[in-house]
């Protein structure tokens, strides 16, 4: 009997992923745990090994389509093994109502998917397939109702997903370009061909689109108030220099993120009001101390790995969890529960330049920190002309939660803890 391939429970609220890339096509041999697809949650590419040996008999799920956990992605067993799958294995767009059988012989048999007459509601049965070109195979009903709205002959477009199926942004490519799109890669992003203005179509990916939609929700859901004050690092640079070798010894790279984290934890220990969340019901404050750590992946945008329990470690713990996080971030290794149950926010824009910034809050933290590039300045100190390596702390809190008073209370302690390192 064929096993079913399905969309697993990658943590605690996951309820769906996106698929992103099959590694494996239909009629391909596969080895138990072996890599079979890669899927997408909040912004963290996970992969999903085979749970059996075999051949892939049927994939179901389209590359960018969302699946909920439990979903039927694929079939595996041995060559020729029928296998039926109705529709209520699949969601939405993915294969047509009814029972759909594989059974055993010919390569075209196994690949057998319904005519676009079959997937069109009489609004859209009116697509354009032209008898000199070629066959398109299955049309979802999606695809079909932009084409027909376009009038767009399918049979001149060239499909870029899963074994060359035509998907949305095909035909929306097409339409824009008046020729077939090129298929897509995951090393680039997806250029649209020439528009004839010169102009460059760059389309989404998963991580943007999911950065946006936070970004969004996070603007509309609570009013942003940004208060900045400047940090004498004098006491952390001598600090660091002089420990540096030493962590270095035990693989530790002791980054200034990791005192940017403690000051901030002494801040939460002391106004723990900061480290909270908004409900309708009230405030509510987070016993756990779970600080996100924005990190970024180039032109891909950011994630947010969260170090858990922050309030627990010492500085060489800090420095390895930062490292740890970091890493696995930008090897596109972190699992979904790296990046949930953060409780507030740091983001170390300084790295690229950047003086100082008002960072946009990860919902549904009461507040977010960002540091600034590091200078030497000139200040004044007990009536003299100094020169100290200074930074600008950047807090942008929701003014629902904090007011302008408390938010200063803790913006301050995080400034003397790092002024007064010991």
């Amino acid at each position: 009997m064929a096993t079913k391939v399905l969309v697993p429970l990658l943590g605690e609220g996951v309820e769906e992923v996106t698929v992103i890339k099959w590694l494996k096509k239909e009629g391909d041999s596969v080895a138990e745990l072996e890599p079979l697809l890669e899927v997408n949650t909040d912004k963290v590419d996970t992969e999903i090994p085979a749970p059996a040996s075999g051949t892939v008999l049927k994939i179901l799920a389209e590359e960018g389509i969302a699946a909920k956990v439990g979903t039927v992605l694929a079939f595996i067993g041995k060559p020729g093994e029928s296998v039926e799958v109705t529709g209520e294995q699949v969601s939405s767009g993915q294969v047509s109502g009814g029972a759909l059988s594989v059974s055993k012989g010919v390569k075209s048999q196994i690949m057998e998917k319904p005519r676009v007459k079959e997937n069109l509601t009489p609004e859209t049965s009116h697509v354009t397939r032209d008898s000199s070109t070629r066959d398109v195979g299955f049309i979802s009903p999606v695809v079909a109702k932009i084409a027909a709205e376009h009038g767009v002959n399918l049979g001149q477009v060239q499909g870029t997903g899963l074994n060359g199926r035509i998907t949305k942004n095909d035909v929306l490519s097409f339409v824009e370009s008046g020729k077939p799109s090129a298929p897509a890669t995951r090393s680039a992003p997806h250029l649209a061909p020439d528009t004839g203005t010169h102009d460059t179509l760059i389309k989404h990916t998963v991580i943007r689109k999911q950065i946006a939609e936070h970004m969004i929700t996070s603007k509309h859901t609570s009013p942003h108030v940004l208060t900045v004050m400047e940090a004498d690092m004098s006491r952390v640079v001598r600090h660091r220099s002089a420990n540096k070798e030493t962590f270095g010894r035990d693989g530790v790279n002791l980054t200034f993120t990791a005192y940017f984290m403690l000051a901030i934890v002494a801040g939460l220990k002391t106004y723990p009001n900061v480290n909270s969340s908004w409900t309708d019901e009230g405030i509510l404050v987070h016993k756990a101390v779970n600080i996100g750590m924005a990190t970024s992946l180039g032109e891909e945008g950011l994630i947010v790995p969260v170090i858990k329990e922050a309030d627990n470690l010492s500085l060489l713990a800090m420095a390895r969890a930062v490292n740890d996080l970091a890493s696995r971030a930008r090897a596109k290794k972190l699992q979904p529960d790296d990046v949930r149950g953060g409780t507030f926010t740091l983001t170390n824009h300084g790295i690229s330049g950047s003086l100082f910034a008002f960072p946009v809050i990860n919902q549904p933290q009461s507040g977010i920190l960002g540091v600034g590039a590091m200078q030497k300045r000139v200040v004044v100190i007990d009536d003299a002309i100094a020169i100290r390596p200074m930074v600008y702390l950047s807090f942008v809190f929701d003014h629902r939660i904090l007011d302008g008073a408390s938010a200063d209370w803790f913006l301050m302690k995080v400034k003397e803890t790092l002024e007064n390192w010991n």
